[in-house]
Order: C-alpha cells, then structure tokens, then sequence
C-alpha cells in the first residue's frame, strides 16, 4: 500500500503528531493567504498612484486620496468576491471530483494569475478581471483547507484548530497592513511601488504553497470514495500512529461504510438538490427527508451574511476613513487602524479557550451585545466629533473615545462571530455533503462580503456616523433571528446532528424538543451517534432501524451491497505486521 504513494511524501517520514502538525501549517499557510489578500487592499486603497493615476476614482487634498467616485472603488473590490463565490462551488466540486491535493494545486494557480495580473494592472478594468480571477482562486481555497484539515486530524482537536486558523488568517491581516503601511513612505507615498509591491507580495505564500503541498497525504476519507482503500488505511495509520493501530482501522472501516451510503445517496449530494430542498414538496423540494438540508444551508449562508453586517466589514477594509473622521491626522488614523490589527488577532485566542465551554450560541449572544453596543456609542461619538470641528480639544476627547470603542468591538468580533460562521457548517452537514455544506457558507460569506463592500463606500459618504448605527441594529436583530433559528452544536457528535435537525419546524425550540423527544424513545439511535455512526437515511432521510443486539457498523451498511465491519479481516495482529514490514 505504501509504494502507491509518491517516496517523497512526507507520510513515509512523520507520523500522529508530528505529521498532524505538517498538515496543519500547510493549511495554516493557505489560511495566512486569505487573510493577507482580504486585509491588502485597505492600503492600496489609499495609495496616491493606484487611486490618481491608475484607477482614477480619486484626487488628492492635503497629501491624501479623496475619493470621486464610490461605486468604482466599492466595484473593485467587491467584484473579488464574485469570484470567491464561483470559486466556492467550483473548489467543493473539484474537492469530490479530483481530491483535495490537486485542488488545492488549482487553487493556488488561479489565485497566481489572479495575483500577477493585479500587480501589473494598468487601469481599472484590467484591476476588476484581475480581483475576479484571484477571487475564484480564493473561493476555492476557502472551501477545500477546511475540508482537508478536519479530516486529517482527529475529532478531538478540530474545534480548537479551526479557532488556531483564524489567528492565522488576521495574522495574515495584519502583515498586509503593516507591509502596505511601510511601503507608503517610498517616494513620499507617490511610486506605483506603494501598491504594487504589496499586492505583489502575495505571490510568495502561493508559489511555496504550491512548491509544497504535493509532498503531503491525500484525505483518507476522499481516497476511500473513490477506492483507493490500501492508501487511506495506511495514511490513518500513520496519522493515527503504531500505538493507536486498533482505532485506526475502526476509523477507517467506519469511514468505508459511510462512503457505501454516500454512493446511494444520488442527487442529494448536488448543489442544486441541496439548496431546492428547502422549498415545498409540490415544488420539488423535500428530497432529502427528515435530514432537510435545504434549512441548514439556508441558516449557513445567513449565517456568514450576518457576520458582515454586523461591522467587521466597514472597521477592517475602512478603518482608515473611520479613524480619520474621529479627528485624528492620516498618519496617526494608520497607526491607530494597524495597533486595532494586532488587537484583533490577539482576540481570536479567547475563542480557543471559551468557544467549546460556552457553546456557539451563547457565543455569538455576548458578540452581539458588545458590539452592538459599541457600533450605537462610535456612532454618537463620531457625531459629536462632526459636531466639534471649531473645538479641537472636543474633537480630540471624542475621537479618542470613539478609538476605544472601536477596539473593543474589534476585541467582540475576534473572540466570537469570526469563528463560529465558519464552524457551525463543519458542523451541521452530513459527512456525505460536508464539503458542499463547507461550499455554501462561503457562498454566504462572499455574498455578505461584496455585498457590504460595494455599499460601505457609497454610506459612508451618504449617512457619514449613521452607518454606525445600521452595523448596531444588525447587532441586536441577530441576537433573536439565533435564538430563535439556530440550534446548539456544541458538545454533539456529527451524526446527532440529524437527530438535531429531524424536526419539520424550523424553530430551535421545536428542535430542541424533538431532539429530546428521539432520545428518549430512541436510545439506541442515540447510542450509535455516539459511536460514530449516521441515524438517518441519506437516500429517504428515515430514521434507521437500528438492532439493539447488532454492531452500529454492522447496522450502519444497511445500502444495497454496502459491506461492514464483518466483511473485512478482523485480525488486528496480522495487519499491524503487515503494516510494521511496510
């Protein structure tokens, strides 16, 4: 099994945990990629030669960009998320189609050419095909590390590791805007430099990205969907470890019958299907059953909508704008935007810590009042600050409190809405749609992101400090639409998740109860989620008749053909020396 797998690949070499690390810095590099090209352009943005000259949708007043013409701005880049949009749903197609290595090689092609034509872009309509193209690149990216990710490492360590990536991708955040700050003292600010250079930058991460991710293992799950069943064994063994070669091979079989269901499955693993399923019976939809996808897409993509609109968006890509017209000159407004940077990244770590003790829900409820409360007060500050143009000592007082203000809305969002919208689809979906599920949050995440940024331009220069107010009352509505629509994941197995979502209403309460309700009359469904087994039909989306005398992986190959834990060599000595020899 070992000689079907390149002598260089770095699973020959490593293993447990010292191979799970390698994994996870790959992915922690394609994370940092993200963040470094969602934070780059807040200082193109401003640079005299790339706003003037190059894309003319500006002129300069006292050595600083004035921006004419707002929708083109806003255009620019909004349009990246068109392309992230495409690129989500091509990356979760690719990921089934061809593996998760070889798309993530696609990936990080695209967003070259995408990266390279940005750098010598000669006008904006050269700019907005470029941003297009690295934003497909992008896309792709965003829905396959994920995937590859969490089905390398053990169930143990995801949660934890999916808040670690965030850390990685503000980090990436911050050098983008610490590189684009330094480069705008070139030339007095006046050199293409200042913004070609930075956008240039992004091409390194990508080229090593690209130089080394064939040297690492393909998703074992993946590997067994399309049969490659001796490579998938030995790579969960080596990521599992010798000493841990038992529940290796449990894991392995548990993923062969899973993939025996996923093949039954048909059209409900399409896009289409999943996001028709919503609608009522007599128009087609319906087609999953009790499993009822379509309502779990719907509650991802609003999901990650919301999660722009609640301000993250205006502070990260216009904190420049922001802290100037809370009085400060331009050069203390970038320091001052740069320091709420590094603040942000340092917030991501509270959500290592707190976010499987509190629970998703309660997360996103204390996010929300922070916040909201802190848009409301930065939108009376900011006012006061207009209000206090002939008093300097005013303007300074307000505008230092509305600093403070921001920052702690920054902390907010840090240390809860940045990770739980991109969480709760690993969650919620069936392992047989997880990647497709992964796809449609960040369709919802491209949407909300272009979204706002084509808008943000145009209100600030309409309502100026009121905006602040809309990001607050998005704050407060979210707090009931959770309450109300989402159910708690934390602490629940994937498979409980069907039992989860079982329910015909869409109200958590109702969910809640009925989820309740199936425990209770149905402990044995209970007790085969727990072993790691799916309770729903993925092809009628019935429960399972489940024998409370048969093994959960016995019972769990109920499709037509589909072979269990019983079929395969039992003899656990045999194929731990056969894989010892190896």
């Amino acid at each position: 099994m070992a000689d079907k797998i390149g002598k260089f690949n770095i699973v020959h070499r490593l293993e447990k945990r010292p191979l799970l690390i390698a994994v996870n810095c790959v992915a922690g590099l394609a994370i940092f990629f993200f963040g470094y090209d969602q934070g780059m352009m807040g200082s193109v943005n401003v640079s005299i030669d790339y706003a003037v000259n190059t894309m003319k949708f500006g002129h300069v007043e006292d050595g600083q960009v004035v921006v004419d013409n707002t929708l083109l701005q806003g255009g620019i880049n909004s349009v990246y998320y068109l392309g992230t949009l495409v690129g989500c749903f091509l990356g979760g197609w690719t990921g089934e189609k061809i593996g998760r290595i070889k798309t993530l090689g696609l990936a990080c092609v695209w967003a070259l050419i995408g990266a390279s034509l940005q750098t010598s872009a000669q006008n904006h309509t050269w700019m907005i095909c470029a941003r297009l193209v690295n934003g497909v690149g992008t896309g792709i990216l965003n829905v396959i590390v994920p995937v590859w990710a969490t089905e390398t490492a053990s169930h143990t360590s995801r949660g934890q590791f999916v808040a670690i990536e965030f850390t990685l991708n503000i980090f990436g955040v911050v050098v983008a805007y610490w590189l684009g700050f330094g480069c705008s003292y070139v030339d007095n600010g006046l050199s293409p430099f200042v913004w070609r250079f930075p956008v240039a930058f992004q091409i390194i991460p990508l080229l090593f990205l690209f130089g080394i991710l064939w040297f690492f293992p393909e998703s074992p799950r993946w590997l067994v969907k399309v049969g490659r069943d001796d490579e998938a064994r030995y790579i969960l063994q080596r990521l599992r470890g010798i000493d841990e070669f038992d529940s290796a091979e449990i894991e392995y079989q548990d993923i062969r019958n899973i993939a025996d269901m996923e093949k039954n499955a048909g059209k409900l693993n399409s896009y289409f299907f999943m996001f028709w399923d919503v609608m009522p019976k007599f128009m087609g939809g319906g087609s999953t059953g009790h499993l009822h996808i379509g309502r779990r897409v719907e509650l991802v993509v609003w999901l990650q909508i919301l999660q722009e609109w609640i301000g993250i968006a205006g502070i990260t890509i216009y904190g420049n704008t922001i802290f100037t017209s809370s009085g400060f000159t331009v050069q203390k407004a970038r320091w001052i935007a740069g320091l709420n940077d590094i603040f942000y990244m340092a917030s991501t770590l509270v959500a290592v810590f707190t976010l499987d003790r509190l629970g998703r829900r309660v997360t996103l409820f204390w996010g929300c009042i922070v916040m909201g409360a802190s848009m409301f007060i930065v939108g009376g500050l900011d006012g006061k600050v207009l209000d206090s143009q002939n008093d300097p000592s005013a303007k300074s007082s307000y505008g230092a409190a509305a600093t403070a203000f921001v920052y702690i809305f920054t902390f907010g969002f840090g240390a809860t809405w940045l990770t739980v919208p991109w969480l709760y689809p690993a969650e919620i979906f069936p392992l047989q749609v997880r990647a497709k599920g992964n796809a449609w949050g960040v369709a919802g995440w491209s949407i909300g992101n272009g979204w706002t940024t084509l808008l943000l331009p145009i209100m600030f220069n309409k309502i100026e400090n009121n905006t602040f107010y809309v990001f607050a009352a998005v704050n407060i509505i979210s707090i009931p639409i959770v309450w109300a629509l989402y159910p708690e994941s934390n602490q629940r197995t994937l498979e409980e998740m069907d039992l989860l979502f079982a329910s015909d209403s869409w109200w958590n309460w109702d969910a809640e109860k009925n989820f309740a309700r199936l425990k209770a009359e149905n402990p044995e469904l209970v007790m085969t989620a727990q072993r790691g087994m799916s309770v729903v039909d993925p092809e009628t989306g019935e429960k399972r008749r489940i024998s409370r005398s048969g093994s959960a992986a016995r019972n769990a190959s109920f499709a037509a053909g589909g072979k269990n834990r019983d079929d395969s060599p039992t003899d656990s000595d045999e194929k731990k020396d056969a894989y010892m020899k190896e």
